[in-house]
């Protein structure tokens, strides 16, 4: 199994990274070599940061938390959807709004008002307006939906953040670091690796490359929701399987981000998350 994921990354160009002239330092640690100018990523370290990422995952699921995929570029996209989709994640491919962590109230806001516009247009009630307004209804539910449409059912800040290109996504990622959001990033040469609570270095600009890391990291997805459903099934007293209530201080130490002086990537991948495989 592990010799055809190694076959299949390297088939995907997972190893082909960004032109030498315009890398960045901090990857180094990931680099192999050069040839013709291109960086090569050494692809144990690619190795090393998929593992870990989908033991994270997959323990994020199993423990009742949702993981959220953000990917806006167009290589990501149609990949992102469709993966995610299959085991009913959320996920981010428009343009990521300021503030859809750090206000997420006002987003839950406009979904609300989405699910309105919807019932409204199911009920056949824009035929009732004037031709204006049937026309300014249909554009705000068109552009809720698009942007939006995939956080459609995220009704609480998800456990983790899975993210397709860091220099594209910057902000998204400076939002999960301000809420202490555990961040999971495809990382090309460019990048900075300092962005991600754990790195997957890898080339993030080939299709079939995010296809391949997307399809392992949705398999774990998959995996914790497994987990979740059994835990739910042994313990029917607890929402799935959470067990005793805890007071709200307790949970917030345990769930929460961590505390001021604490390291934010230890706290985020306690348990297990930080023995990184050799």
């Amino acid at each position: 199994m592990a010799n055809q994921l190694v076959q299949d990354l390297i088939e995907a160009g997972i190893h082909f990274g960004q032109r030498a002239s315009g890398w960045n330092p901090k990857m180094a640690p990931y680099i192999w070599g050069k040839r013709n100018d291109i960086h090569i990523i050494d692809i144990k370290e690619t190795i090393k940061g998929l593992l870990l990422a989908k033991k994270f995952i997959a323990r994020i699921v199993a423990e009742g938390k949702d993981v959220c995929f953000v990917g806006t570029k167009r290589q990501a996209r149609g990949v992102l959807e469709q993966r995610v989709g299959d085991v009913k994640m959320h996920y981010v491919t428009e343009r990521w709004l300021g503030g859809t962590l750090t206000n997420f109230r006002t987003i839950r806001s406009r979904l609300k008002r989405l699910d309105e516009l919807d019932a409204i247009d199911n009920g056949g009630g824009f035929a009732s307006y004037s031709k204006k307004m049937e026309s300014q209804l249909r554009r705000e539910q068109q552009k809720i939906k698009r942007n939006l449409e995939g956080i459609r059912h995220m009704d609480k800040l998800p456990g983790a953040l899975v993210v397709i290109d860091v220099n594209k996504e910057v902000n998204a990622l400076r939002e999960a670091k301000k809420l202490g959001i555990p961040t999971v990033c495809l990382i090309d040469t460019d990048g900075d690796p300092d962005l991600a609570d754990i790195a997957i270095p890898g080339n993030d600009d080939s299709m079939r490359a995010i296809d391949v890391i997307l399809r392992e990291l949705c398999l774990a997805v998959a995996d914790g929701k497994t987990a979740r459903a059994q835990k739910a099934a042994e313990s029917p007293t607890g929402a799935a399987g959470e067990g005793p209530r805890r007071s709200r201080r307790a949970q917030f130490r345990a769930d929460g981000p961590a505390a001021e002086g604490e390291d934010p990537t230890a706290a985020a991948l306690s348990a297990g998350a930080g023995e990184k495989q050799a």
